[in-house]
């Protein structure tokens, strides 16, 4: 069984930093290209950046040059780093995966950002 599961989020002032995690089991995770969406109130979910298999990464033109995507094959992680944050990034944080067709989502974690 596939699970995802997200930890990092909290609570930051705008111009700090936060960075997420992302656990993964229930697959060769090495083998699989990683996603992080984000969902604000409101919005549809959205996706912010990328990871394949190879380390190529794709970002979100609203969050390049602010947010890093990683990965660590060996700890089956995913992260991502977070930094000039501003209201606007203020949403639910999800890791995002397909696997057998269907994509696969954690339970979110949220990320609040104070101005």
């Amino acid at each position: 069984q596939v699970q995802l599961v997200e930890s990092g989020g909290g609570l930051v002032q705008a111009g700090g930093s936060l960075s997420l995690s992302c656990a993964a089991s229930g697959i060769v995770f090495s083998n699989f290209q990683m996603n992080w969406y984000r969902q604000a109130p409101g919005k549809q979910r959205e996706l912010v950046a990328s990871i394949t298999r190879s380390r190529n990464t794709n970002y979100a033109s609203s969050v390049k040059g602010r947010f890093t995507i990683s990965r660590d094959n060996a700890k089956n992680t995913v992260y991502l780093q977070m930094n000039s944050l501003g209201p606007d990034d203020t949403a639910v944080y999800y890791c995002n995966t397909i696997f057998a067709g269907r994509d696969r989502w954690g339970q979110g974690t949220q990320v609040t950002v104070s101005s």
